[in-house]
């Protein structure tokens, strides 16, 4: 049995963190031999939880996100923790096409795609205290 493997990263709440994050994570994911679409579907949910983080966690404003990514045999796992607003109702919030950001430039649909590219997500938050996201997937299916 291989042992836990993991790498955690603090970075301030800002959108070009975003693009870091997903870079990061493939990085990270490459010692696993995972396929370009496994690359793809980890970066795409990885770039939704961050970009959640920076507009709807910390609305903007200054923060810390921290992503923590580890491998335990042939899973994947991706934390994405914020210490922002946190959400009041979950299950409301992951519900395709809802949206705490009614400029109309957000779709509603974050978790939406992390539900589809990952095998797991779960999501844990409250009012004040921020949100997590934990998403897996079993690489070389």
């Amino acid at each position: 049995m291989k042992k836990r493997e993991v790498v955690t990263i603090k970075m301030d709440s800002v959108s070009e963190n975003e693009e870091f994050a997903r870079v990061a994570v493939a990085v990270f994911l490459s010692r696993m031999d995972p396929t370009l679409e496994e690359i793809e579907d980890v970066k795409t949910a990885v770039s939704e939880a961050v970009t959640n983080a920076v507009i709807h966690g910390y609305q903007g404003g200054e923060g810390t996100i921290t992503l923590e990514v580890s491998v335990e045999e042939d899973v994947l796992t991706v934390l994405v923790q914020d210490e922002g607003v946190g959400i009041r109702d979950v299950a409301k919030a992951m519900e395709p096409m809802y949206t705490t950001a009614p400029d109309g430039e957000r779709s509603g649909m974050g978790f939406s795609f992390m539900e589809a590219f990952m095998d797991q997500v779960e999501v844990v938050s409250a009012p004040g205290s921020g949100t997590t996201v934990t998403m897996r997937k079993k690489i070389g299916r």
